[in-house]
């Protein structure tokens, strides 16, 4: 099929799945075949928790950005005065807190204008499908999650040779400093660059300290550390508090992040280095034993929870402990919100219960980490009428000062960019309230050295977001006999898919 037609079918599949004329399993084949790695979506994901500093607030830190920055923006951005920039991007710290917060001063200071708009992530692939079918240009910029870099990447800029024009060029803007393992695992394809690492939800390890001390129990940094913690609280405080909780949700793309990150913890992976599915073999059962055990310290909710309910477990004070996603931490924080305030200690993922799988004992770039990372890229598309205008505002939105400004402003997820961790503006929020980031070490180290990648290849969307999370839900239910029966069941269904894809 010429590329052309391949992305004319895929708008239209897309666009008939979000306006309900297909349903979720078609959906996924199609995308599949088509070549797009879905990821999660159309799931009805729920919402990713946020924290927003009010502009009161922010005044009273003083909370601008810099000065050199602005004079920058004004300078360059003369000849584009009146030109008007379309995104559209999934709700994300970094998109809210420009759309609420920060696109007054781009807009002021450049003469530029910017519109934003904020949509489920399905809604943002149907915009992008159907202008890069059309090459009409209606959008200037694309959100690009790490599952659709390989579908995308002939239809953007590579930010490394927009660099190359050094009349655009911002000063200091520093493409190095964005963390390696984010522009290897989230922005590359293959040579091409894809824009540059934007947003970056990934699981760390969070856990109500004040239990943990009440109980002197160690701190969850292993397997068995959590496993046992678990268990002593939930026998010790159940049914009011129970140890640890999960986003185990039959059928949903939550569950099977969960249970990559207890699979690569327990030395195993999805797929061997042939391309076959080995999630039944001697590592993949222990981490479903594991996990069983694990299972019965979290509350009885857990089978119908995403990770917004995940996350209210723990806000709430039902469960004391979750291995999730670091964005949640500023929201336990804030005493409007959340029972616990105060009381949460972050710390990396439990340390795996044997080496991990390198990328040459997996296939189609899986790697194995317990901290299961799901990042987006930022870029220009090809296809802008004012190229040039939207590569100034890609740059500004991802620079350092801009990067810094979000994380105080809107909290939630990491920078993507080294020096932000450092900036003395983050680092001064490192304190207990509402949109902390004392947590952010933590998500810093996780990126470095713990994080985990999911496989990359076209029948993914349908792995990941359907066969995988339904053979656990009905698992989980009782409805599939043993562990080792449902991952023989779930092998023969997945290298069906993945020889047919």
């Amino acid at each position: 099929m010429k590329d052309s037609m391949r992305k004319a079918y895929l708008a239209s599949v897309t666009d008939r799945f979000v306006k309900g004329q297909m349903d979720r399993r078609s959906f996924l084949r199609a995308a599949g075949k088509l070549g797009l790695g879905a990821g999660a979506l159309g799931m009805g994901l729920g919402a990713r928790p946020f924290w927003t500093m009010s502009q009161a607030q922010a005044q009273d830190q003083e909370l601008k950005p810099n000065a050199d920055v602005m004079k920058w923006l004004a300078d360059v951005g003369k000849p584009f005065a009146g030109t008007t920039l379309k995104l559209a991007t999934e709700s994300t710290p970094p998109s809210n807190a420009i759309a609420t917060q920060l696109k007054q001063y781009f807009e002021e200071a450049s003469g530029i204008k910017i519109e934003i708009e904020v949509l489920p992530l399905e809604q943002v692939l149907q915009k992008l499908t159907l202008d890069v079918a059309s090459s009409l240009g209606t959008y200037d910029l694309y959100y690009i999650d790490q599952s659709w870099a390989a579908n995308f990447s002939q239809d953007v800029f590579d930010p490394r040779e927009q660099l190359k024009n050094a009349d655009l060029a911002m000063p200091n803007y520093n493409i190095d400093d964005f963390l390696k393992p984010l522009v290897d695992g989230i922005a590359m394809y293959k040579d091409t660059m894809v824009g540059v690492p934007y947003d970056i939800p990934i699981f760390i390890m969070q856990y109500r300290k004040d239990i943990w001390d009440e109980l002197k129990l160690p701190a969850p940094t292993t397997m068995e550390d959590l496993l046992n913690a678990s268990k002593a609280i939930t026998d010790a405080k159940g049914p009011n508090v129970y140890g640890t909780s999960g986003q185990m949700k039959s059928g949903h793309y939550s569950l099977e992040c969960d249970w990559t990150a207890w699979l690569w913890g327990h030395g195993g992976s999805i797929f061997d280095k042939d391309g076959k599915f080995c999630g039944n073999d001697e590592r993949g059962l222990e981490a479903m034993a594991y996990w069983d055990k694990l299972k019965a310290t979290m509350p009885p909710g857990v089978n119908g929870w995403t990770w917004d309910g995940e996350g209210q477990s723990v806000a709430q004070g039902v469960a004391a402990s979750m291995l999730s996603w670091g964005e949640f931490f500023p929201f336990f924080d804030d005493p409007k919100a959340s029972k616990v305030s105060g009381l949460m200690e972050a710390i990396v993922p439990p340390k795996p219960t044997t080496t991990l799988r390198t990328v040459q004992e997996t296939a189609f770039g899986e790697i194995p980490g317990v901290g299961h990372q799901g990042g987006s890229s930022l870029a220009v598309s090809k296809y802008s009428k004012a190229p040039d205008a939207a590569w100034i505002f890609m740059q500004w939105a991802t620079s350092a000062d801009t990067q810094a400004l979000i994380t105080v402003l809107g909290g939630g997820t990491g920078p993507t960019r080294k020096s932000v961790y450092d900036d003395p503006r983050v680092k001064a929020n490192a304190r207990v309230g509402a949109g902390t980031t004392r947590h952010l070490p933590v998500v810093r180290e996780t990126i470095a050295n713990y994080m985990g990648s999911e496989p990359d290849l076209p029948a993914w969307a349908e792995i990941s977001s359907d066969t995988i999370p339904v053979a656990l839900g009905k698992y989980f239910a009782g409805q599939l006999g043993s562990a080792k029966e449902t991952m023989d069941a779930l092998k023969s269904q997945v290298d069906e898919i993945v020889a047919k894809g």
